[in-house]
């Protein structure tokens, strides 16, 4: 098994969740919340309203359980490619195969759910949270969700979630190796150019493939908290879609898309920091 990736995928998503958490929480908002009209608006209001601490309410949880689901990730991933490699007989020289990257990142993506679900139902609910005080922290958040809830609630939209994060890390990891191939010479570690490019082009990739399940999950997550009740995944989707339109799906996808190029140039470049150090000879 290779351990490395775990440990390297933990310390990587860590740092991408301080660095991209701020636009995280003006992208739950507009996704969420009816009353901003944009980007720009959702930030002074926030800031006004809230200051700073504003941006990264909710953050302590996401930062601890993002750590252990980016290693589940990129450890699932790693380990999965190797074995197809290795079913398909073929040598440690030789290249993945592009399916095989694909399938890899879908499952790492789909792995993490079981962490990731109830962690992103407290941050969305927190980041929610502009006015009053519903919640005391990510702790009183979780417990009072599983109690008027049930165990269930922490996993609300996480089948929207599932969907979200197979096809977007399968995405995402296919994208980065591709670059880097392309931009590398053969057989050698690409440098540290090309894995900020890969690392942030991957990331913008894979949110425009995921952002129609963000905004489904998130709100389904909302879901009775926000003042809109919705009965499931489906009439979330369809009750969506007529009243507010098919860009509804598409809401803070561009966001995404800024947000991802130095979260995922942070988070792969640490990943390859920190595998290069634990396997220097790899």
């Amino acid at each position: 098994m290779h351990l490395a990736d775990f440990i390297a995928g933990s310390v990587g998503g860590a740092f991408g969740v301080a660095v991209g958490y701020p636009l995280d929480t003006v992208k739950v908002r507009l996704q969420t919340q009816t009353h901003y009209s944009g980007v720009w608006e959702c930030v002074r209001r926030s800031f006004r309203t809230e200051g700073v601490r504003g941006f990264y309410r909710g953050m302590s949880m996401p930062l601890t359980t993002v750590s252990i689901s980016s290693s589940l990730v990129f450890g699932t991933y790693r380990n999965v490619l190797h074995s197809l490699h290795r079913m398909r007989h073929r040598s440690a020289a030789d290249p993945h195969h592009k399916a095989d990257i694909f399938l890899s990142g879908f499952s790492g993506g789909v792995a993490q759910v079981l962490v990731m679900s109830p962690a992103d139902m407290v941050k969305v609910r927190l980041q929610c949270q502009a006015e009053g005080r519903r919640y005391g922290g990510p702790l009183h958040c979780l417990l009072r969700i599983a109690r008027e809830e049930g165990p269930l609630g922490l996993y609300k939209g996480s089948a929207a979630l599932a969907l979200r994060d197979g096809p977007s890390f399968a995405t995402y990891f296919l994208t980065y190796n591709s670059i880097c191939d392309a931009l590398s010479a053969e057989n050698t570690q690409p440098g540290w150019p090309v894995v900020l490019l890969a690392g942030g082009v991957s990331g913008m990739c894979g949110w425009a493939v995921g952002t129609p399940m963000d905004v489904i999950k998130a709100r389904l997550q909302v879901s009775g908290v926000s003042g809109r009740r919705y009965r499931g995944f489906f009439h979330c989707v369809t009750h969506s879609v007529r009243t507010e339109g098919i860009a509804v799906l598409f809401r803070g996808l561009t966001l995404n898309c800024i947000r991802a190029f130095p979260v995922n140039m942070s988070v792969f470049a640490t990943y390859e920091l920190v595998i290069r150090f634990l396997r220097p000879a790899s």
